[in-house]
């Protein structure tokens, strides 16, 4: 049997889901004539209590240009220094909208208002002008911490008081909701732009969606265009992303208790230093020292267990929905059993 647990990305299709993709009524989409992207745009606009919503290919790309859409060039963005937008998007931010960062410690990512205020650069020439606040709910590199909605609320709306525009990098947002109860509805109050992924914990082959007001996401889907994001009969691919709204968010609660289970393990493992805290579906642990990742990660592949590195001694583990019960005991009872 194989374990993947590299990412939440790595799930296929439900049955009920590819039912819904194979009879979605389609069309081309760049002419707005695909009636069920429309409809999951509308959706995730609704969702949010804001005004318009795009549908893109990837959580990088709806990040992108969610940023884009907020800035000038030469201007700067404050986030966590491991942000998926600064670590993982190959230098875009940069690179697409001219653009450079203020890096912050943050609580496993979870970014202090006191520390972003004391980071707002001064009306003056030789800085960036600090136009935007990044925040990532939840935190990837932070283990999938998250932040409630009245965190939110206070880094918001002192940030906008100062006139900082706000963008969230919601790739696992559900995953947050499920855990703090927070109402989706009230998170367009407190951010110009979100980005929602569909391909990660709800388990959608492919897509992400970017939401704001009516002229951000206008910009946004002629940036799109710009990217090469542009799809034609996206629909089918829209109708996953319905389908895994409807019936892929409040399952994700599982996924968070089987990843507890799997931390709880992990402490009790004389080759593990540290167990970052569970809160959602993301495990990160440290390996003692001596211990080389990439010879650790060997030696679970060759049990058929699929891990990344997420730092010189780091391994990440992800559950997602096609990672099972059965999965779970054989992935614990092979972890105990590992001679490192």
């Amino acid at each position: 049997m194989k374990i993947d647990l590299r990412s939440d990305t790595v799930t296929k299709p439900t049955p009920q889901m590819l039912e819904a993709m194979f009879s979605a009524e389609v069309g081309d989409d760049v002419f707005g004539e695909d009636p069920t992207v429309y409809r999951l745009e509308r959706k995730c606009a609704d969702l949010f209590r804001m005004e318009a919503a795009v549908f893109c290919p990837s959580g990088t790309m709806t990040n992108q240009i969610g940023i884009n859409v907020l800035s000038n060039p030469y201007e700067e963005v404050i986030c966590y220094k491991g942000a998926h937008i600064y670590k993982y998007e190959g230098g875009g931010v940069a690179g697409n909208s001219g653009l450079s960062f203020k890096l912050l410690d943050g609580d496993r990512g979870r970014l202090d208002l006191s520390d972003i205020l004391d980071n707002i650069n001064p009306d003056d020439i030789h800085y960036p002008k600090t136009t935007i606040v990044e925040l990532e709910n939840t935190v990837n590199k932070g283990g999938g911490s998250y932040y409630t909605l009245e965190e939110i609320a206070e880094i918001s709306t002192a940030c906008r008081s100062r006139g900082l525009k706000m963008h969230l990098d919601g790739a696992r947002l559900f995953n947050a909701l499920v855990e703090t109860g927070d109402n989706a509805a009230n998170y367009g109050e407190y951010f110009d732009t979100i980005s929602i992924c569909l391909s990660k914990g709800l388990g959608a082959p492919v897509g992400s969606v970017l939401i704001g007001n009516k002229d951000r996401i206008q910009q946004a889907r002629r940036m799109r265009k710009v990217f090469g994001g542009g799809m034609r009969q996206a629909g089918y691919l829209a109708a996953a992303g319905i389908y895994a709204l409807d019936h892929h968010v409040n399952r994700l609660k599982e996924d968070h208790a089987r990843a507890r289970e799997i931390g709880q393990v992990l402490e009790e493992l004389s080759f593990i230093e540290n167990v970052l805290p569970v809160d959602t579906n993301i495990v990160i642990f440290e390996l003692v020292k001596g211990i080389d990742a990439d010879a650790f990660l060997q030696k679970l592949s060759d049990q058929r267990i699929y891990a990344v590195c997420f730092g010189p001694r780091e391994i990440r583990l992800v559950t997602h929905l096609d990672f099972t019960d059965q999965m779970l005991d054989l992935t614990v009872s092979t972890m105990k059993k590992l001679k490192v």
